[in-house]
């Protein structure tokens, strides 16, 4: 039992380092605002929201669910493909291992409760993740964009866990989103009950919504015949006792199926020895009766050059995320020089704006007081607006090329008739968009109640243009550039 408790931590720390791993963006935490860097199109294996202050690369479900939504336009091969790596080598290892939410379902598990135990009826109820998969992430998006060319991440939106906890709660818990809490809704409270209901079930059920929720673990099993890294059972040893499945917490009928996620807690019950952690022909963990020509000595020299290549690989990582990424570096005004003004407060040319802050649709903040250094660009615009949506593409296009040394925000009022968001979804604008849901930003910018206007501070925060009316590149280049002496 001391070893398997053994065993057991270890797989704990490898989960955590995952965490840690997939959520090394930690100034994330500190700032409240999301990393939007290069790495953010990439996938981690587990579920990790997108929104997560500290995430620092995409969630599988979530892009699966954009690339059906894109149906039409263009072909998710990426998410095909990366899914298609991710299930032929790891398969539902990674909810054993590499899955941050499997950790916290794990540690509400040891809560010192009753347990539900497994029977046909919870073998049953594991079957209803592939009809979320069905539903929520392939059935709703997909119909949705061909129907109305539009997105709808239907899971993310409606069920998931992680977007609840690590996108809403952790973003809402620092200070500066205060301002988030005027956003909230009858949908952050819905989800908010479906995150508690899940995370009590947990206690009560072992790995609950990985076995009847979760359609990432549902793609995951569909290659538990043929995943490379996971638990293997030698069958020359096997006396088919059944003691490995009994001990099990998931719904299995047999090491390695579609349920199992190579946790290696049925190593240590296997009176044969006939199960053990394979990479291919690789032996990774081996029972103490195992015969494997790579002694104890020797695996204890190779994990520890594994944690040593491990801990290397989050070092860089959070060097990179918080130090060295330009786009990090490029959120951080230029050192070395005073932009201070003394000009008073006001909207008119030659006054320096009053700060705001205002919450973002991509879940960053806006800080306006956080931009001196940079010239920054505001434009008020509306779905209503015809004009507004010719020129946007100009702002963005202005935001794009110079965006490592220039601040833009692009704000709808409070009057909205059509969905902000919903137009902007497949648009691929660069810049940042939000509502002005108070009209606080009305007012601090003068605005005068005729759409577009187009505000440009110059780097000590001070207009040097506030007018309404169609802008063109040529003007815009030509303000900037009256910013920048």
């Amino acid at each position: 039992m001391d070893n398997a408790r053994k065993k057991c931590k270890s797989r704990h720390l490898v989960q955590l380092y995952s965490a840690l791993l997939y959520n090394a963006h930690i100034r994330g935490f500190i700032n409240g605002q999301i990393y939007r860097g290069q790495a953010k199109f990439a996938c981690v294996p587990g579920l990790n929201c997108y929104s997560c202050p500290g995430a620092a690369a995409a969630c599988p479900l979530g892009a699966i669910q954009n690339a059906l939504a894109s149906a039409g336009h263009r072909a998710g091969w990426y998410v095909l493909g990366i899914l298609l790596l991710f299930g032929t080598i790891l398969g539902r290892t990674v909810c054993g291992w590499l899955c941050p939410v499997g950790l916290a379902q794990e540690l509400l598990n040891k809560i010192p409760t009753p347990k539900l135990k497994k029977s046909r009826v919870t073998r049953v109820l594991s079957l209803l993740k592939y009809v979320i998969l069905a539903v929520f992430v392939v059935g709703l998006p997909l119909g949705y964009a061909l129907r109305h060319d539009l997105p709808l991440p239907a899971f993310c939106k409606y069920i998931c866990p992680a977007g609840t906890s690590e996108g809403a709660i952790l973003l809402l818990s620092n200070p500066a989103n205060a301002s988030f809490f005027d956003m909230l809704g009858a949908l952050f409270t819905r989800k908010f009950v479906v995150l508690t209901a899940i995370g009590l079930t947990c206690i009560f059920c072992y790995r609950a919504f990985c076995r009847f929720v979760c359609p990432l673990g549902a793609i995951y099993s569909l290659f538990s015949r043929f995943n490379v890294i996971g638990v293997k059972v030698d069958e020359s040893r096997c006396n088919r006792c059944g003691a490995c499945v009994g001990h099990c917490g998931m719904d299995v009928r047999r090491v390695g199926d579609r349920e199992c996620i190579s946790c290696g807690a049925c190593m240590d019950v296997c009176s044969r020895g006939a199960i053990s952690f394979k990479a291919g022909k690789l032996t990774l963990k081996a029972p103490e009766t195992d015969c494997s020509k790579i002694g104890p000595a020797r695996r204890r020299r190779l994990a520890r050059a594994a944690w040593a290549l491990a801990l290397a690989a989050l070092g860089f990582a959070l060097l990179w995320f918080n130090a060295l990424d330009p786009s990090v570096k490029g959120a951080e005004a230029p050192a070395g020089q005073n932009y201070e003004s003394d000009a008073p407060v006001g909207s008119e040319v030659g006054q320096q704006l009053g700060d705001f802050s205002i919450a973002c649709y991509d879940g960053s903040v806006f800080r306006l007081g956080e931009q001196r250094g940079r010239i920054t660009v505001i434009n008020l615009w509306a779905t209503y607006c015809a004009p507004c949506k010719q020129e946007l593409p100009y702002f963005s296009d202005l935001y794009a090329a110079r965006k490592d040394d220039m601040a833009m925000i692009a704000i709808h009022p409070s009057l909205v008739a059509d969905d902000p968001q919903a137009y902007l979804e497949d648009k691929g604008f660069a810049m940042p968009f939000a509502t002005d849901a108070d009209d606080t930003v009305a007012g601090i910018v003068g605005f005068t109640g005729t759409l577009p206007q187009t505000v440009v501070l110059n780097r000590r925060g001070e207009v040097v243009y506030n007018q309404p009316g169609s802008v063109t590149p040529e003007l815009l280049a030509s303000l900037c550039e009256a910013a920048d002496e």
